[in-house]
């Protein structure tokens, strides 16, 4: 009998939490979890790669609650989003809260209040995002200093959302004997330095080459005249009655989208940057439970929708970088079932999709267009318009942490928004325009 066979037994797991895996029906180890579980309880540092929804939150969230409750200190989880970082907490608190475990968790757009009350309770587990863990660093809420434990997830879009500079703060206030995973689905040359800087003596597990794509999803590409995207995403509507995540490039692209998306007749909702955090929470439970059957997002959102049976994910736009194909395409065909991932590219991004089917080691299928929908007046909608009715109607009192940066693919710039300011920041007086002052919000 192998070890997969015997399920969590033999791995050096605590009885405690594997009567409560049993009973969240845990019963057989994903790869990444077989392989990284071990080392991870022996003490070792780990970098793992992984598609996503492999399992890889358990990976270290096991070893993270077995270092909880046996009290041996302080660990702390950094995210990418404020989406996943809440998906972390739920997975880690599903198997720690019945023995006791307690979190917090310390993400931008979220009252300080509540984060305090959360710290007030002496947490085992920290997660959070970068820059709301340096603003309470900042504000001497908490204190890294018996911090025992340290876990990058998402290491790679973490870097590509600029928080290089967050990380190396953080980094400076840990103690320097301590434990470190990181965890990444593509190892681009920027996380082996990353890795070399946070990592000593680290074990590599790889249950999948980076860049690697879910087995079980389909793919295929359409050629599309941007003005007739409208129209193909109509038709595909039609085609697929299960729940679908849409991607789109931009916040503004998103709106239009999810606009014309209720115009079709599907129930929809949107989460992008502009959105606040109930916003985000509302349409990702939403989503869940089958209130709004499609959910258009961008990049950021990426890696924190673990929604099951999403039956189709469709590219909008091509993302701004290959990797990000990866980790779209990998919100449906999770946990072994089946997917679909379907492209929207302009005649001109041939070369956009060429460098995704390097990065994955496939050729997408490209599929002739359909008969589509005769021309609707939704098909037509302006994007200025779109901008007015976003701009007016964005929630004020939002605060973000998510970065802004600049890098190129495919000629194209991309920028998020940059977290560096303490939130006590936020407050201060913009500057007066024709003798009135005007407060400012960060959007």
């Amino acid at each position: 009998m192998n070890r997969n066979e015997k399920g969590f037994q033999g791995f050096g797991i605590a009885p405690a939490i594997l009567e409560v895996l049993a009973r969240l029906n845990f019963v057989t180890p994903t790869p990444i979890q077989e392989q990284a579980i071990i080392p991870l309880l022996q003490g070792k540092d780990v970098m793992g790669i992984a598609q996503t929804g492999t399992g890889k939150t358990l990976a270290f969230g096991i070893p993270l609650v077995q270092s909880a409750i046996q009290k041996k200190g302080l660990s702390l989880v950094v995210a990418p989003t404020r989406e996943l970082a809440i998906q972390i907490d739920e997975a880690i608190s599903a198997v720690g809260k019945p023995l006791g475990l307690k979190t917090a968790v310390l993400i931008g757009g979220e009252p300080m209040g509540k984060q305090l009350r959360q710290l007030s309770r002496n947490p085992d587990i920290i997660i959070g995002t970068p820059g709301r863990i340096v603003d309470h660093t900042e504000q001497r809420t908490i204190s890294l200093g018996n911090t025992k434990i340290l876990v990058l997830d998402e290491a790679d879009r973490m870097l590509d959302m600029g928080f290089a500079p967050q990380l190396k703060r953080i980094h400076a206030l840990l103690p320097k004997e301590r434990q470190t995973m990181l965890f990444s689905a593509t190892m681009p040359e920027s996380i082996f330095s990353m890795a070399r800087t946070y990592l000593s003596l680290p074990i590599r597990v790889e249950v999948a080459p980076q860049g690697s794509t879910a087995k079980d999803v389909a793919q295929e590409v359409f050629f599309v005249p941007h003005e007739d995207k409208p129209r193909l995403l109509e038709k595909i509507l039609q085609e697929y009655r299960g729940s679908v995540l849409v991607f789109a490039r931009t916040k503004y692209g998103a709106k239009r989208i999810a606009f014309m998306v209720r115009g079709f007749g599907n129930p929809a909702a949107e989460i992008h940057s502009n959105r606040s955090l109930n916003q985000r929470k509302e349409a990702l439970q939403g989503f869940k439970n089958g209130t709004y059957r499609v959910l258009v997002a961008t990049d950021i959102a990426a890696r924190g929708i673990d929604v099951k049976n999403i039956e189709l994910v469709i590219n909008y736009d091509l993302p701004e970088n290959a990797e990000d194909y990866v980790h779209r395409i990998g919100r449906t065909g999770r946990a072994g079932e089946i997917g679909k991932a379907i492209s929207f590219a302009r005649p001109d991004e041939k070369r956009d999709v060429r460098v995704i089917e390097h990065l994955i080691s496939k050729e997408l299928p490209v599929s002739k267009l359909p008969e589509l929908p005769s021309v609707h007046p939704l098909h037509n909608i302006k994007e200025r318009e779109e901008r007015r009715s976003f701009s007016s109607a964005r929630p004020r009192s939002f605060s973000s942490r998510e970065p802004r940066t600049t890098s190129r693919s495919g000629g194209r710039s991309f920028s998020s928004r940059s977290g560096s300011r303490s939130f006590s920041q936020d407050r201060k007086q913009a500057p007066s325009r024709n003798g009135v002052k005007r407060r400012r919000f960060r959007p």
